[in-house]
């Protein structure tokens, strides 16, 4: 069994490897174009496997793992450079999901 990685201890590897093998971070900007790109990818990937578009030859390879890490990679990089904790920021919005949402979903007859 693998061990498993922190939100915190992501960004540590994040910032390490931009600083080792990256020249520097993208600019924010940069980042969140980035971003939106991987989030496409992941869109692309779902609409053929779990939707109804049909596949390309050019899909023939696509991961859907590797398409979400990169998405979590970006998202360590901005948080990295905005000096946000991830995982301080993730408890929070739990927290304030739980509170906020505790029942809403449970009296939801579109679920049930």
């Amino acid at each position: 069994m693998k061990p498993s990685t922190s939100l915190q201890e992501l960004q540590q590897q994040v910032d390490q490897w931009i600083n080792q093998h990256g020249v520097r971070y993208f600019n924010e900007l940069t980042n969140m174009a980035i971003l939106t790109e991987e989030v496409g990818e992941i869109a692309r990937i779902m609409a053929r496997k779990y939707g109804e578009q049909s596949y390309k030859n050019s899909d023939e390879n696509a991961d859907l793992a590797d398409e979400i890490a990169d998405v979590l990679w970006v998202l360590a990089c901005i948080a990295n450079q905005t000096g946000i904790d991830l995982e301080d920021a993730f408890q929070k919005n739990l927290s304030k999901k739980t509170n906020r949402d505790k029942n809403r979903h449970k009296q939801n007859n579109k679920l049930q």
